[in-house]
């Protein structure tokens, strides 16, 4: 094998394809990304056995072949070489890969191609496309309610299935850690009817996003009861599904929450940003207290003392307090879209429920805490 490749071209894509290889590896062809050119390009692969990604990148091939070389080396080397170099990857067959660019010369130890595992193949029952601006929102404002407690593993990703809102068939996705939830959903993309609802891991969930960050294309996505592939540009990232039952997240969303309150979401993002400066690592918590058309923020620790502060909102119920964890309720005041967030709270000791003023489709649930 035998190439020619921009620095840039080579280092955007081995930035996407090394970190999905674990730093501790048991098995170490693990430890490579495989590299193969043909006619036209090279393909990078890098793959940890449950995730899988292929990126291909425009090169001069004289001469076609494939051979694999430490991922994280590999990358560092690419990255310290200085910009708008051209980059010579020769692998001759004799167990080494030498990279060469202006005065520098690397040589790395390669593994046979042969014990590179395959994980690409296979039938995928349903496929359908997704803007990418769509994909990155249905992430956003999600993930970050991902539980990393390993022992409820069916709660380490996102809940993708279609669901009916307001008399329409859509593509919806969940995902919570026990305190709280989020729920988004769009409309159902053609070719997703009849979908099964699939878990889709945290560490997947993390790498598209990364990889799709700059792209305008439509995303394929195609699925299979125990595989997930994402398609655009020249990459494709193929990944396991967590086998597992997600839980009936329909029974957690409160139905009877009667008191209203509407608040201005970035003056209430502030203020629990103020306010918890105050409170203590271990608990984080703000205590809300609600009177007519205001609301009472406060914090307090025995280390640093108390905080308060008052903001205007739309609430006439009946007064009351309620205990979030701020980290928590900052989270979701930053996912939620436009000016307005609504609250429908019930007691003391009842999950709330939160939502933008326009957008009735995005649900959070926030569980209450002591303060």
């Amino acid at each position: 094998m035998k190439l020619t490749i921009e620095r840039t071209d080579l280092l955007r894509s081995l930035g996407h394809v090394q970190s999905v290889v674990e730093r501790r590896n048991t098995i170490p062809i693990l430890s490579n990304v495989k590299i193969e050119a043909d006619g036209e390009g090279v393909a990078l692969n890098a793959t940890d056995m449950d995730l899988d990604i292929v990126e291909k990148v425009p090169a001069n091939v004289s001469t076609p072949g494939a051979t694999t070389a430490p991922a994280l080396t590999f990358f560092e080397i690419v990255r310290k070489l200085p910009d708008g170099a051209q980059v010579e990857l020769e692998a001759p067959g004799d167990g080494k890969l030498t990279i060469r660019a202006g005065r520098s010369r690397f040589t790395l130890s390669c593994l046979p191609t042969e014990d590179f595992p395959v994980m690409t193949g296979g039938e995928y029952g349903h496929s359908f496309k997704l803007a990418a601006a769509d994909l990155r929102g249905l992430i956003d404002r999600t993930r970050f309610a991902i539980s990393t407690e390993e022992t409820r593993y069916y709660l380490n990703g996102i809940y993708l299935h279609v669901s009916e809102f307001e008399g329409a068939q859509t593509l919806r996705a969940v995902s919570t850690d026990g305190h709280r939830l989020a729920s988004y959903a769009l409309p159902l993309p053609d070719g997703a009817a009849g979908m099964p609802g699939v878990i889709v891991p945290r560490k997947t969930v993390g790498e598209i996003r990364k990889l799709i960050d700059e792209t305008g294309d439509d995303i394929e996505i195609s699925l299979s009861d125990a595989k997930i592939r994402f398609a655009f540009d020249d990459a494709v990232l193929t990944s396991k599904l967590i086998d597992g039952t997600f839980p009936d997240y329909q029974r957690v969303i409160p139905a009877g929450n009667d008191k209203e309150m509407s608040v201005n979401r970035k003056m209430l993002s502030d203020a629990v940003d103020r306010v918890s400066a105050i409170s203590s690592e271990k608990s984080r918590a703000v205590k809300l207290a609600l009177g007519a058309d205001n609301l009472s923020l406060s914090a307090s620790s025995p280390e640093n003392g108390t905080a308060q502060e008052d903001i205007e909102v739309s609430y006439s119920s009946d007064e009351f307090e309620i205990g979030f964890n701020s980290a928590y309720l900052l989270d979701i005041a930053r996912q939620i879209d436009g000016d307005t967030a609504v609250f429908m709270l019930a007691d003391a000791a009842s999950p709330t429920i939160i939502r933008g003023s326009e957008d009735s489709g995005t649900i959070y649930v926030l569980m209450p805490m002591r303060v």
